[in-house]
């Protein structure tokens, strides 16, 4: 592939980096359903990656984690990325009849969760969703009946629910283990685009401060040391773009290095943002351990990307199996 975006890819980012711009609130805890609205039916983010023939856009999981990127930008609350995960759940293990009939209202803005087990934990969305689809060893499964408990966590813009079920309400409607093996990969890189998008709004949001905030006569901004700082954040973030969409055209068009692409993402991309909050914690002072800055957000999306669908030790250790 070639490292950047193709002019319709770029307009796409661009359209929905604006409605986020006017619409979305970083603080709110939960995701607006009016800004989720507006996506789907203004833009289509939902549908972006689900075929034709399911309703769908008809592009590309690729053009869908563009949109997340920029949704990771925004700091805020989005359903997205556990709608992703289970549209592409379904599209890899679900039988031709439950794709007909689940997908197009996933195209259509339907919030849906995928979780493996009948016990469940950190589930994206789980207690949200209207439609929940689980992965066992024995297939894939359409629950309507389910337990279903929000899970507080460091980040809650990051929605996670327990979700636990015995299958009796729930009828099968596929492979299990081939949806959650795609789930796990699309998790990874979604993960990674997430991560992109927030690294991003940290240094955005670091040489702003840098150049308004003045000391000694002059902006931070002006002093060498903080330059150096502010240029290796740079540099970091576009490592890890280059890294994301890498893995995001892999794992999108199924190539061979699909899944060792993803995990390099996934764990690149994790500690890139790592370092990048840190730093705008770090280079904003003490104005971001207030509650009043946004600086805050950023260092816990950081800690919460860092574990969900794996560490980044994690996916190190996979690459090297």
């Amino acid at each position: 592939m070639e490292f950047a975006l193709s002019e319709e890819q770029q307009e796409l980012a661009a359209t929905v980096r604006a409605l986020l711009a006017k619409r979305a609130d970083p603080r709110a805890e939960t995701y607006d359903e009016a800004l989720w609205r507006m996506l789907c039916e203004q833009i289509g983010v939902a549908a972006l990656g689900i075929p034709e023939e399911y309703s769908g856009a008809g592009f590309s999981l690729f053009e869908a984690l563009v949109a997340l990127e920029e949704v990771g930008r925004s700091l805020a609350p989005s359903p997205l990325l556990s709608s992703l995960v289970a549209s592409e759940a379904l599209l890899a293990g679900a039988s031709e009849d439950a794709r007909h009939r689940l997908l197009p209202r996933l195209a259509a803005g339907e919030v849906a969760a995928f979780a493996e087990g009948t016990d469940a934990r950190d589930v994206l969305d789980g207690d949200l969703a209207s439609v929940l689809v689980i992965a066992t060893d024995d297939g894939l499964f359409e629950v309507g009946d389910a337990e279903r408990a929000w899970t507080p966590s460091m980040d809650q813009t990051l929605r996670l629910a327990r979700v636990r079920t015995d299958l009796a309400s729930g009828t099968r409607i596929g492979d299990g283990p081939a949806a959650r093996d795609r789930a796990s990969l699309v998790g990874a890189v979604g993960c990674a685009a997430l991560a992109v998008g927030c690294a991003a709004r940290g240094l955005e949001m670091t040489v702003s401060y840098s150049q308004e905030r003045v000391q000694f006569g002059r902006p931070i901004g002006s002093f060498q040391a903080l330059k150096h700082r502010m240029a290796d954040m740079y540099v970091r973030l576009e490592m890890a773009r280059s890294a994301s969409w890498a893995a995001s055209y892999a794992v999108a068009h199924r190539t061979d290095d699909a899944e060792r692409l993803a995990h390099v993402a996934k764990a690149h991309c994790g500690e890139a943002l790592a370092h990048i909050a840190a730093e705008t914690i770090q280079l904003h002072g003490g104005i971001a351990i207030t509650w009043e800055h946004d600086a805050h957000l950023v260092f816990k999306r950081a800690h919460a990307l860092g574990q969900l669908f794996g560490a980044p030790h994690e996916h190190r250790a996979a690459v090297t199996l």
